[in-house]
Parts: structure tokens; C-alpha cells; sequence
């Protein structure tokens, strides 16, 4: 991945991460091509509706991997929120077969893994960050 900036009138950032969301009960609902697309579809168009950026997406057979970029102002939790909200009632309005194995309001389990996403590893940084006053 190639380093990348963003700027706003007051910040200079890269902002990149790992999300991995899950299907309730871990049902095997990516196993149709149909819903993988359109599941990554309403991602995608999600993520662009809220100011961010998708760097790339693929499904396992239940479960989603996006890789994204944001601003600083975006709130992590309410994106990942609108995300899973909108997915869970589009795909399970589309698809009414869903609900043989996803009963109720649930498409997506409960919990996710979040992670940042960085150019250098996190020893690299703290030797940068210790070493600032050598030198004065």
C-alpha cells in the first residue's frame, strides 16, 4: 500500500483500517455470489456517503473484510453502525431467503474487529518518538 496523505484546512493525516464484521451465528451467507456483490455494493456506497474511502473488500463465506481511510472528524463507531444498520436491513429486504437462517433483525453479529493500518511498525515509531530530542 503506497503512503498516502490526506489534508483538511487544519490536519494532515492517514488514516487507514481493518474492519471484520461477522454474520450472526456465523451462518455461511456469502456462499451466493449475488449477495456477496450486493453486499459489497451498499459497503461501498456507504462508506463514500459518509466521507470516507474504501481501499479494498472481500468476503469470506460469513464474514466481510474493508479496508478504509477517513478523516479525523469521522466517529469510528457510528460509521461502523451506519454500515451494519443500513447492510442488515437492505440485504435482508432484498433477500427474503436470508431469513431462514438470520430470524429477526439481525444480519451482522454484534461485536467487530477494528484495526489501524499503518506504513511503518509500531517499534519504528516508538524509536522515532524516544529519539526527538538527540540532536538538540
Amino acid at each position: 500500500m503506497k503512503k498516502e496523505l490526506r489534508s483538511t484546512s487544519n490536519a494532515v493525516f492517514s488514516l487507514k483500517y481493518h474492519l471484520i464484521m461477522v454474520i450472526k451465528y456465523r451462518k455461511k451467507v456469502f456462499s451466493d455470489e449475488i449477495i456477496v456483490q450486493r453486499c459489497k455494493q451498499i459497503i461501498t456506497e456507504t462508506i463514500i456517503e459518509n466521507d470516507a474511502e474504501v481501499i479494498n473488500m472481500e468476503c469470506g463465506i460469513d464474514h466481510v473484510h474493508v479496508l478504509f481511510s477517513t478523516k479525523p472528524s469521522i466517529s469510528l463507531t457510528k460509521l461502523i453502525n451506519v454500515i451494519k444498520g443500513r447492510s442488515s436491513r437492505l440485504l435482508r429486504k432484498e433477500f427474503p431467503e436470508l431469513k431462514k437462517d438470520l430470524w429477526g433483525d439481525a444480519f451482522w453479529s454484534p461485536s467487530y474487529y477494528l484495526a489501524t493500518t499503518g506504513n511503518v511498525s509500531l517499534n519504528t515509531l516508538i524509536n522515532y518518538v524516544e529519539n526527538q530530542r538527540e540532536g538538540m
